[in-house]
């Protein structure tokens, strides 16, 4: 399914977020609160719009690994990376390696990166709690995850008009731009519906073993940007 979109995800990000999506990613890297000289590994990372963030963001990682399941979105990913090393300016971005994997089985070395991000990709995961678990092997004592992820706004009216866009308009425009015939667009907006809300999401985290998890509410909290910590 994730394939047969793979070539117009972006486009339809941008278009039915309205741009959104790219300040949510912004808030993102900055909840990270990165020092400079880390590993950044982005779970789930699609396209690679979260991955390449964060490859140039300031202070500088030592580099970003991207991983997703499906190796159509990181053909894209790729295929977007080196356009942009053309274009941009030699030596400013942090290297970037992308690599299939699943989220629930992270091809990582325990406590061998410093920030874990996720952005909209843990509610497509078989078992979200073994792969919180999996973030927690993985991240070293001190390090940060970050998860974007969308939910249901609290204020009635916003409400009403969000599950009328994202339920009813977004799956026929993103279909027909996409030409797709998956029914991927009628899955997304059923997949947040479904997914636990973000006070279940923040519990998780915190019997994970993760400490110290927040909420910041993006966009009347049409998104929610999650942040914890590993103990030292």
């Amino acid at each position: 399914m994730f394939a047969a979109i793979a070539e117009s995800y972006d486009l339809n990000n941008r278009l039915h977020s309205f741009g959104r999506d790219q300040a949510w990613r912004k808030v993102a890297v900055r909840q990270a609160n990165l020092v400079g000289g880390e590993t950044v590994v982005d779970v789930a990372c699609g396209t690679g719009d979260l991955t390449r963030a964060f490859a140039w963001a300031a202070p500088r990682p030592a580099r970003v690994v991207g991983i997703d399941y499906t190796p159509e979105m990181l053909s894209v990913a790729e295929r977007v990376r080196l356009k942009a090393a053309r274009q941009g300016v030699p030596g400013r971005g942090a290297p970037i390696a992308y690599v299939e994997g699943d989220a629930q089985r992270l091809p990582l070395a325990d406590a061998s990166c410093d920030v874990v991000s996720v952005a909209f990709g843990i509610r497509n995961v078989q078992d979200p709690a073994a792969a919180v678990a999996e973030f927690f092997r993985v991240l070293r004592p001190g390090g940060r995850l970050v998860i974007l992820e969308f939910d249901t706004p609290r204020l009635p009216v916003i409400r009403q008009i969000n599950s009328w866009y994202t339920t009813w308009l977004m799956p026929k425009t993103a279909t027909l731009i996409s030409g797709d015939t998956s029914g991927a667009y009628s899955y997304l907006p059923k997949s947040v519906a479904t997914f636990m809300d973000s006070g279940a999401l923040s519990a998780l985290l915190t019997r994970s073993g993760f400490a110290d998890a927040t909420r910041k509410m993006l966009t009347f909290g049409v998104c929610v940007c999650h942040r914890a910590v590993k103990p030292r």
